[in-house]
C-alpha cells in the first residue's frame, strides 16, 4: 500500500502533465488563429481596390440651365454618372479664374444664376449621403453632411437616388455601413452608439460627438442572421477608405472645391508638374495623382491613345461649355499655350461627334 506522500508525488506529477498539455492545446490554437488572421488579411488584400478614381469639372456648367429645377436635374444627372462608374472624388472647380471667395459661403437654395460652385458642390454631397432610419421612431432620414441641406431648397423631389452599395437597406448583410452618432448617454470610456439604418443601433469603441458622420465595421460574430439573436449591436468606428480598400466596395464619393485649375506657391510656375494649389495639388493624396487626363475636342483620338500604368489615383479634367481651353486661358495662374502640356494624356473621347458641342454632363 503507497504512502500518502508517494499518492500526492503523482498526483502533482498528473497535474505538471495536464497544465503542459493545456498550454501546448492553447499555443496551438493561438497560432491556428493567427494564420486565419494572416489568411483573412491576405484575401482582404486581394479584394481590395487600391486605385481611386478622381473627376474634375467647372461648376459654371449649372448657369447653362435655364431653371432652379433643371439646375438641381443637371446636378443630378453628374452625381448619377460619377456613381456608376465608381467615381471616388469629385473635384469642382471656378473655370472664370476669380478669387477663393466663388466657392466659398453660406448656401441658400438653388437659384436661377450665381453661386453655381457651391449648388453644384452641396447637391452632390446630397445626394451621395445614404438614407437612414431612426429605430426609435422608424422614420426616414438623409445623413447629410451639414445642416444647411435641406431638401426643399435643393429641389430634391427632382434628383434621382444614387442607390450606391453604401445605401443600404435596413436588412442588408454588410461587414461596413455608414452612420450617425446619436446623443444617447452613455458611460465615460464605454463608447458612443451609431445609427446605422439598422433596426438596433450599433454600439462603437470610442466617444464621438453626436451628429458626427462615421464608417462602422461590424464584428464578424454580430453579421446578419446573428444580429437578431443580439441585443446591442457592436462594431468600431473605421476608415471610409477601409470598404474600399479592404473589401473592394465603391463607398460613394468626397466633394471638393477649387478656386481655379492651379495655382502656385511663391516660387511661380517654374515647373509645371509642381502646382501649389487649386484641383492638381490640394489633392487628399499624399502624393498627389500620379495620372492626369485632360479632355477636349482638340485632342488625340481616345481610341489611339496610350494610356500609363499608374499604381494609385488618377484625375480626369472636363472643361465647361467654352471647353477646358479657355478654363486654362482664364486662369490667371497659367502662362501656357497648349493646354495638353499640363496633362498625362490630352484625348478626345468622342472625335467623331455629330454635333458642335458636347456637354459636360453627356462628355462625363
Amino acid at each position: 500500500m503507497s504512502s500518502f506522500p508517494e499518492k500526492e508525488e503523482k498526483k502533482k506529477w498528473k497535474d505538471l502533465k495536464m497544465t503542459k498539455k493545456l498550454e501546448r492545446q492553447r499555443a496551438q490554437e493561438e497560432q491556428a488563429k493567427r494564420q486565419q488572421e494572416e489568411e483573412a488579411a491576405a484575401q482582404s488584400e486581394e479584394r481590395g481596390r487600391h486605385y481611386t478614381l478622381s473627376v474634375a469639372l467647372p461648376g459654371s456648367i449649372l448657369d447653362n440651365a435655364q431653371s432652379p429645377e433643371l439646375r438641381t436635374y443637371l446636378a443630378g444627372q453628374i452625381a448619377r454618372a460619377c456613381a456608376i462608374f465608381c467615381v471616388d472624388e469629385i473635384v469642382v472647380f471656378d473655370e472664370e479664374g476669380q478669387d477663393a471667395k466663388t466657392v466659398e459661403g453660406e448656401f441658400r437654395g438653388v437659384g436661377k444664376k450665381g453661386q453655381a460652385c457651391v449648388q453644384l458642390a452641396r447637391i452632390l454631397q446630397y445626394l451621395e449621403c445614404p438614407h437612414l432610419t431612426n429605430p426609435s421612431t422608424a422614420t426616414p432620414m438623409r445623413l447629410c453632411p451639414s445642416q444647411t441641406l435641406p431638401g426643399p431648397s435643393l429641389n430634391a423631389g427632382l434628383l434621382n437616388p444614387l442607390d450606391s452599395p453604401h445605401h443600404m437597406r435596413q436588412d442588408e448583410e454588410s461587414e461596413f455601413r455608414e452612420g450617425v452618432v446619436v446623443d444617447r448617454p452613455t458611460r465615460p470610456g464605454q463608447g458612443s452608439f451609431v445609427n446605422c439604418g439598422m433596426k438596433k443601433e450599433v454600439k462603437i469603441d470610442k466617444n464621438l460627438e453626436p451628429g458626427l458622420r462615421v464608417t462602422v465595421r461590424l464584428n464578424q460574430n454580430q453579421l446578419p442572421g446573428i444580429l437578431e439573436q443580439s441585443k446591442t449591436y457592436r462594431g468600431k468606428v473605421v476608415s471610409s477608405q477601409d470598404p474600399r480598400t479592404k473589401a473592394g466596395l465603391y463607398w460613394g464619393y468626397t466633394v471638393r472645391l477649387a478656386s481655379c485649375l492651379m495655382a502656385w506657391g511663391e516660387q511661380g510656375p517654374s515647373e509645371l508638374a509642381s502646382p501649389a494649389g487649386a484641383v492638381f495639388a490640394e489633392a487628399p493624396f499624399q502624393d498627389g495623382y500620379d495620372l492626369t487626363i485632360g479632355t477636349s475636342e482638340r485632342g488625340s483620338d481616345v481610341a489611339s491613345a496610350q494610356f500609363p500604368n499608374f499604381s494609385r489615383h488618377a484625375l480626369v479634367v472636363f472643361g465647361g461649355l467654352q471647353g477646358l481651353e479657355a478654363g486654362v486661358d482664364a486662369d490667371p495662374n497659367l502662362e501656357v499655350a497648349e493646354p495638353s502640356v499640363l496633362f498625362d494624356l490630352y484625348v478626345n473621347t468622342c472625335p467623331n461627334q455629330g454635333s458642335r458641342t458636347i456637354r459636360t454632363e453627356v462628355s462625363l
